[in-house]
């Protein structure tokens, strides 16, 4: 088995070194990771200028940086490797819940995977300044292992609780968007802003935050199709309503 390796922290973050070494005892590794952060870039590609992929040293991996996006390094690194069999993304320097799958790089690698027809999972873990890893690495095994299992593609968000007691399938928690924006001054009397968030509070029990709070490592499978399903079939069965009306009217008059 082929395994792809990449991240949004850029290639030299504790966590990619963690994810391919648990990786290593699936299948052969390959990393392919931004030379530089770039987190919450969510599925930006770049299209106005070249790309460099370049080997370099890490550890005993393959490995290669690009100067680009995490959906960039998915690109480029499937099509160098002529494809792989799974894509792995992270761990993360931060969680990913709720809202943050739709501006997360880390996420978004997985997702350029799953467009190129590669099941792929993305793990995220707490923030931490000297991230150690230890207390994950039976969870990572025990989830990729589940997936593996799987008969059919599959993207999927995980998170990782700091000493996870169990697994649980979740779905998002977009009860409301927990963004905010900070304003301030910097040295020179300026206004500047930086964009925040605030942790929601009582998340529903089938969800990512809810299961992060207990302790449980949170599986959110995820779909490219981001149709609206209700809002499409609501809408559906009104034009038809508004045209058997239509019809009747027409029938009235001739």
């Amino acid at each position: 088995m082929r395994i792809l390796v990449t991240n949004d922290d850029g290639i030299y973050s504790p966590g990619i070194h963690a994810l391919a070494t648990v990786a290593a005892r699936f299948g052969q590794v390959r990393v392919v990771a931004p030379d530089a952060e770039q987190s919450a870039t969510g599925h930006a590609i770049t299209i106005l200028r070249p790309l460099r992929y370049r080997r370099i040293k890490l550890a005993d991996f393959e490995a290669y940086q690009v100067n680009g996006t995490p959906a960039d390094c998915v690109a480029l690194g499937l099509h160098h490797w002529d494809g792989a069999d799974l894509v792995l993304s992270g761990i993360n320097l931060g969680y990913n819940l709720g809202h943050d799958v739709w501006h997360s790089g880390t996420v978004a690698a997985a997702k350029q995977a799953a467009f190129l027809n590669v099941p792929a999972i993305a793990f995220s873990a707490t923030f931490e300044v000297d991230p150690t890893y230890e207390a994950l690495i039976p969870g990572i095994e025990q989830v990729i292992n589940l997936l593996l299992e799987s008969t059919r593609p599959f993207l999927v968000n995980v998170n990782l609780p700091p000493a996870p007691q169990g697994l649980r399938w979740t779905r998002q928690s977009v009860r409301s968007y927990n963004g905010h924006v900070v304003a301030g001054t910097d040295p020179m009397g300026r206004q500047h802003y930086w964009f925040a968030a605030r942790p929601l509070t009582d998340p529903a029990e089938d969800t990512d935050r809810w299961a992060i709070e207990h302790d449980l490592i949170s599986l959110t499978p995820l779909r490219l199709d981001l149709t609206d399903e209700t809002w499409l079939a609501n809408s559906t069965a009104a034009d038809e309503q508004a045209a058997a009306h239509r019809r009747l009217l027409a029938q009235s008059r001739s």
